[in-house]
């Protein structure tokens, strides 16, 4: 005979296994794959109606808005999905993310002409409330909090 499942809220959180890496979607990772699920879609929607409606006025800037937004995109999946090879996807998206919000922003106050459009990452993301900017950061924090490691913390 099985014996009945256990109920989660009874587990001792000091018995689970430190050297395992915990699941990127649980928890607050799940709020965290939905702020960039949403970040993903209105970034791509944006700079794939602009490069189609206005692609000649500002080819970089939307270009860079498009590549944000699959950028987000496999951030989003990476996370949702959360083991394996899909946490060093995540590692490498979240990374990315942020030094492309970092450059995009440097760039844009350096030098304003060369970007006519804002994209997502201009001005570290102020056309967003800086989410562009906070996101990666919060999202390599994660990964780094869920990551299993060698001994007692």
């Amino acid at each position: 005979m099985n014996p009945a499942p256990t109920d989660p809220s009874s587990i001792d959180p000091t018995s689970i296994d430190p050297t395992v890496a915990r699941p990127t979607n649980a928890g607050f990772g799940r709020l965290l794959v939905l702020v960039y699920a949403i970040l993903a879609l209105a970034a791509t929607v944006r700079a794939l109606y602009q490069l189609l409606a206005h692609g000649d006025q500002a080819p970089l800037a939307y270009a860079l808005s498009l590549l944000a937004g699959v950028v987000y995109i496999v951030a989003t999946i990476a996370l949702a999905r959360g083991g394996g090879r899909w946490r060093t996807v995540a590692w490498v998206a979240c990374s990315f993310e942020l030094v492309g919000v970092l450059t995009v922003g440097v760039a844009t106050i350096a030098d304003a002409d060369a970007f006519p459009e804002s994209t997502v990452w201009s001005s570290f993301g102020q056309g967003y409330g800086y989410i562009p900017l906070v996101l990666p950061v919060v999202g390599l924090l994660w990964l780094w909090r869920t990551r299993g490691h060698d001994g007692p913390a």
